[in-house]
């Protein structure tokens, strides 16, 4: 499409929202910043470090020798269950509200050399079924209407401990980013008559130009309206509106152990070092209603821009106007799906 060769603007269906597309800046030079190269291998069991099992935490008490997950209440946590009810509002322009919430953290494996990259897609299963176990149980606390189960990996993405493990926040209230896709996925559905997502994924099997990986539960995509140049989004085949879903069963959870392997060992593959990203999955809220509008989803956004010592920054344009992005998805895609073959 002769279109998509120039600068052009992609709609971002998900968020309502524009992202500027400028092909032509990928034969630009480059004497910006440059990450250091963190590569190092990692100890099966590290004795400093506050992750590992028997050792203890930074907030003073020791691990259980677990063997495989090991899920425990945020030592730190930014949300606290017992938060009073507060307000103030000042002619509308000084307005805050007390948020009830509750912060875990996930150890994925007893291992601190493990990755969702290089773990075994069986002990992936064992954290996929723990997910579950959070978002069900969480989800049933009366006051709790979203739970955000998210994962940052690496130095770069403020990772304060290497040792595989992701967190589970709850919160009393429903996020704006959820909101937004909310709202557009029952905006789209009312006037459609059909799943946002749903269709997108169709879109996407027929074009297959932006495809990165895929199996009988789940369709990764560099999605066409990408602001990171490697983001991902990980689409359910099936209309799943949450991992407590009836569809959700043992096969969907060994097709999305399979999915997040492939996924992150492509991202390792593509600069031949660990990648760094966050990747969360966003799902039906917990308030109680059915919420058919949603469709079950993970996104991945990684910040690394030409090489694994090149950052992506939202600066400048991005922070004032709108974001942008020089590589097309179609080319992310590409570079991914053959990292996928290695």
């Amino acid at each position: 499409m002769e279109l998509l060769a120039g600068p052009h603007r992609r709609w971002n269906p998900l968020l309502q929202e524009w992202v500027l597309v400028s092909p032509h800046r990928t034969q630009r030079p480059w004497l910006g910043q440059f990450e250091e190269d963190h590569t190092e291998k990692l100890p099966e069991y590290d004795p400093q470090c506050y992750l590992c099992p028997g050792n203890q935490r930074a907030g003073g008490r020791r691990n259980p020798d677990y063997e495989h997950t090991f899920v425990f209440d945020n030592d730190y946590s930014a949300l606290l269950p017992d938060t009073p009810r507060a307000s103030v509002d000042e002619r509308g322009l000084l307005v805050a509200e007390s948020e009830r919430g509750i912060c875990r953290v996930i150890c994925f494996s007893p291992r601190h050399d493990l990755t969702l990259a290089n773990m075994r897609c069986d002990d992936i299963v064992r954290v996929v079924e723990v997910w579950r176990e959070q978002y069900s149980g969480l989800g049933e606390i009366d006051w709790v209407q979203h739970v955000q189960i998210f994962e940052n990996r690496g130095a770069a993405m403020g990772a304060s401990n290497p040792h595989p493990h992701c967190q589970v926040w709850a919160n009393q209230t429903l996020p704006d980013y959820p909101l937004r896709e909310q709202t557009a996925m029952r905006r789209y559905a009312a006037e459609k008559g059909s799943c946002l997502l749903c269709d997108y994924t169709s879109i996407e099997e027929q074009q297959r130009e932006r495809i990165v990986f895929q199996n009988d539960g789940f369709l990764a995509v560099v999605p066409f309206w990408a602001v990171w140049p490697f983001e991902v989004l990980l689409l359910s085949r099936k209309h799943m509106r949450a991992m407590d879903d009836p569809a959700f069963d043992r096969a969907q959870s060994e097709a999305l152990a399979d999915a997040l392997q492939k996924i992150t060992s492509s991202f390792d593959h593509v600069f031949e070092a660990p990648f760094p990203y966050s990747m969360g999955f966003h799902q039906r809220p917990t308030d109680g209603e059915a919420h058919d509008e949603w469709h079950f989803h993970a996104h991945f956004f990684p910040p690394l821009l030409r090489s694994a010592t090149i950052r992506k920054f939202m600066v400048g344009y991005e922070m004032l106007a709108a974001p942008q992005r020089d590589i097309t998805p179609e080319t992310a895609a590409a570079r991914l799906r053959e990292a996928s073959r290695k």
